[in-house]
């Protein structure tokens, strides 16, 4: 009867012509009002990047918000004259005003007043005084890298200030403004809600200087912090304690810290070596360790780590199940499961997702004490409204974009994507009553269950894979299936550490059975998740994507859920033909960028270091070097991101000149994200034992991940492209007295006439022996030696190469140090410090193009 009814009401639905427009009217009028939010604030947003004012009162564009005005009123007008149009044009006015109330909102949010920090930090540092509150609890950067036992400095400390003044020769003035607050040190006398005066350096944020390398300055310039400060030590910072103005910041923080107490202390404190449990039960992310995150990202599984609607939905569960034990009726559970989610979001960080599922359950607990019914997406629709009142630049970020899309993939698709599984399953599985052995309705239970459970993670799968492609150039085709066999676990884990944190106050010894449970099962999870991720379909990497296929594959997937056809037949050829375009789409765009007919050569913005991704004609990809000194993290912050940017999940080789730490530090990271088929060194990364610590490092982390360096052919290349050892000689006795440096090995690449001199650190000796031993030596495009030293530059080498363009890797210290400012007209002169990343092009003609990421 379930079966024929359901097919009976697709039938009357069918019949009836309703379209997607009269059933948003009718069931989602929030719907209306959120789209027109979100088009208000992209339109004012490209208002303002294509005008630019400065001054905030022209920022509101009045040619955009004077003719949405005009057309509300008229909107308003024919609501009170035509009774028939009623419902369609109140719906289209309320997205009109809202179209308008977001540009208002957004012109207001980005407003610079007259007491901003703004003015009085210009693009140069500024040493100053400050004086503000602490907003956020002050955490330690993570320096889990490989090689951070050799960083120089101690873990740095960032938190973030709310601005009230500013100390000039005036004595003190206000002023306004959140900062970004970096200490190069721990401060552990620091916590959120104190008040503080520090002697720091502020600086505005700058944008990215590689292609892919995350845009820090515009990510915190859609929370409105515009301006950093660098202390250099704990001593410049003087400190006490807030007043109770500051009630709810202190609450949060001992909410947030008797929470963290409770799940990871206890009589039997929770072994959590992955940090998995903290991130998974609070949202604490900086505990859990690379490797774990790493094979969460690869499986697609990393919905998991981040707290989400998934995760309240459970603790809301579990409150309301607790409620009902209790005896209390729904309204007494909706009360104390609306104060649970409040306390929840007092215990967690405040992110989108989290704020947007408290939402929900809030508005459905308003519903059952006031008795009416809401509709999930109406809800859906109201979480994105109240979000976008308070930020309105959510609307641009990836995480917002994506739960948003994610929540809303499930609400539209997951029934009928169960009722196809079902079709196909000829009902095997539909919950029929308990007639039948008790192993039947077991399996009917749980097959059912399972196919829910596939159903909307696939939903959310579709919901959020155009976003996910757009922003981090991935796609995850297993992770509905992985999502289906982890998350029993996941729920087990979430379960019982939620009791865990609840019983912890009241029966700490069964707390703390609970968590010799729980460290058992986020161990277990591990290894799965960990399992799963040796595998190389889980992730296809894809590479950079225009806007016009996202919108294009939305289209689709709204289309082929909404989009309503007298037969069915042309609408499935039709969605069918759609769907292999953009797979086409996507197929030609991978191999354009795998299989290539020219050389390309970009040398990556590391600050003092190296790091050289060359794309040679065919299919291999090779790296030379990957390091900085000043820089922490390159291989996961700038080398990987690049790779990813332009597609390249192989790498045929990673080259190292040398063993100096600013040419080495980010192999390993490099390791764990790529695979990479050679590891190449020479001689003096290949001494045993190793002679220095950076070396002896390396080979053991290497040897971890079951690598070993590999003594450089002496030649190597991929279709008419060449790569030559000119340097060291294979001569003991030569090469055993020469300095560390001038150890370093020169490469000569060759395509279609074309010469690359690769130099690495090589100095004056090396230089002129291997003038001496390659007396016709020429190149068109050398990369200086030595980061461009002067110091170690032989007059002579450059002469007599004569190349037509020069690279140098460098600082920005380096670049001024060496008197390269004046070389800026000189266009065939180039630096990593003022030009960014610098990309060399040789085509198969022979024609050469270099150009740099950014301009000086």
């Amino acid at each position: 009867m379930d079966e024929i009814r359901r097919r009976l009401a697709l039938i009357e639905a069918q019949l009836g012509g309703r379209s997607l427009h009269a059933r948003l009217i009718d069931a989602a009028g929030l719907f209306f009002p959120a789209v027109g939010l979100m088009a208000g604030i992209v339109a004012q947003n490209a208002a303002m990047a294509r005008f630019g004012p400065a001054d905030s009162s022209a920022r509101l564009r009045p040619e955009f918000v004077l003719p949405l005005l005009a057309s509300a009123a008229l909107c308003l007008a024919m609501v009170c004259t035509h009774r028939r149009l009623r419902p369609a044009v109140a719906a289209w006015g309320a997205l009109l005003c809202f179209a308008g109330l977001g540009a208002v909102r957004l012109a207001v949010f980005t407003a610079v007043g007259n007491g901003d920090i703004r003015r009085f930090v210009t693009d140069e540092r500024v040493l100053a005084t400050i004086r503000g509150r602490i907003l956020t609890p002050p955490a330690r950067i993570r320096n889990d890298w490989c090689f951070a036992e050799l960083a120089f400095a101690d873990p740095s400390t960032v938190f973030y200030l709310k601005l009230d003044g500013i100390h000039t020769d005036r004595g003190w003035i206000d002023v306004s403004g959140t900062l970004r607050v970096q200490v190069d040190e721990p401060t552990p006398g620091l916590s959120a809600g104190d008040t503080i005066v520090a002697y720091c350096w502020l600086y505005r944020f700058g944008g990215p200087t590689n292609p892919g390398q995350f845009d820090l300055a515009t990510h915190l310039a859609r929370k409105n912090i515009h301006v950093g400060a660098s202390v250099p030590s704990g001593d410049a910072i003087k400190g006490y304690r807030s007043d109770s103005r500051h009630l709810l910041g202190r609450l949060q923080a001992k909410v947030s810290q008797a929470a963290s107490e409770a799940l990871l202390s206890g009589p039997v404190a929770l072994e959590d070596p992955h940090g998995l449990a903290a991130a998974l039960l609070l949202g604490d992310r900086d505990r859990i360790d690379r490797r774990t995150y790493e094979a969460f990202r690869r499986t697609g599984l990393l919905h998991f780590v981040s707290l989400s609607g998934m995760h309240l939905g459970i603790f809301a569960g579990l409150v309301w199940r607790l409620g009902r034990t209790a005896g209390l009726m729904k309204p007494g559970r909706a009360i104390v499961c609306a104060i649970a989610t409040a306390a929840f979001l007092l215990a967690v960080p405040a992110r989108a997702p989290t704020i947007r599922a408290a939402i929900i359950v809030w508005v459905f607990c308003v519903a059952i004490v006031a008795r009416r019914r809401t509709g999930a997406f109406n809800c859906l629709c109201l979480a994105a409204i109240v979000l976008l009142l308070v930020r309105p630049t959510h609307v641009f970020e990836a995480g917002w974009q994506l739960s948003f899309a994610a929540v809303a993939g499930i609400l539209a698709l997951t029934d009928p994507i169960e009722g196809f599984i079902h079709d196909l399953t000829h009902d095997q599985f539909r919950r029929k009553g308990a007639s039948g052995s008790l192993a039947a309705y077991a399996v009917r239970r749980i097959g059912g269950g399972a196919i829910r459970l596939f159903a909307a993670g696939l939903g959310a799968w579709i919901g959020g894979a155009g976003i996910l492609l757009y922003h981090f150039w991935t796609i995850a085709p297993l992770a509905g299936f992985w999502t289906v066999l982890v998350f029993p676990l996941v729920a087990m884990i979430l379960t019982a550490g939620f009791l865990k944190i609840v019983l912890f106050f009241l029966l700490p010894t069964l707390a703390g059975l609970l968590g010799t449970l729980l460290a058992v099962a986020t161990d277990l999870l591990v290894r799965i998740v960990t399992l799963l991720s040796h595998l190389n379909v889980n992730t296809l990497l894809v590479g950079r994507v225009p806007i016009g296929l996202v919108a294009a594959y939305y289209a689709l997937v709204l289309f082929a859920r909404f989009g309503r056809t007298r037969r069915p037949l042309p609408k499935r050829a039709l969605c069918l033909a759609t769907g292999i375009l953009l797979i086409a789409w996507i197929g030609v765009a991978k191999w354009g960028r795998t299989h290539r007919d020219r050389l390309q050569m970009t040398c990556l913005d590391v600050g003092h270091g190296q790091a050289i991704v060359v794309q040679l004609p065919g299919t291999e990809t090779i790296l030379f070097d990957a390091g900085s000194i000043y820089q922490r993290d390159v291989g996961s912050r700038i080398v990987r991101p690049f790779l990813n940017w332009m597609g390249i999940a192989n790498l045929h080789a990673v080259v190292l000149s040398h063993g100096d730490i600013d040419h080495v530090n980010g192999v390993p990271e490099i390791l764990d994200g790529c695979r990479v088929r050679h590891v190449y060194g020479g001689r003096s990364l290949l001494a045993r034992p190793p002679t220095d610590p950076t070396t002896e490092l390396l080979i053991r982390s290497l040897r971890k991940r079951g690598r070993e360096i590999e003594p450089l052919p002496i030649s190597l290349g991929s279709g008419d492209a060449t790569i030559q050892l000119l340097w060291p000689p294979d001569e003991p006795a030569v090469a055993d007295h020469l300095s560390d440096n001038d150890r370093s090995l020169v490469c000569l690449i060759e395509f279609a006439g074309v010469k690359i001199l690769l130099c690495s650190d090589i100095e004056q000796y090396a230089q002129q022996q291997i003038l001496v031993r390659y007396p016709d030596l020429t190149a068109d495009i050398v990369v200086v030696p030595h980061h461009g030293s002067t110091r170690t530059l032989d007059d002579a080498f450059l002469r007599r190469i004569s190349p037509s363009v020069q690279i140098r890797s460098c600082n920005r210290k380096q670049y001024t140090q060496t008197g390269h400012l004046t070389e800026e007209e000189d266009v065939t002169k180039f630096s990593t410090a003022s030009n960014g990343a610098i990309t060399v092009c040789v085509e198969s003609d022979g024609m050469v193009s270099t150009t740099g990421y950014i301009h000086p």
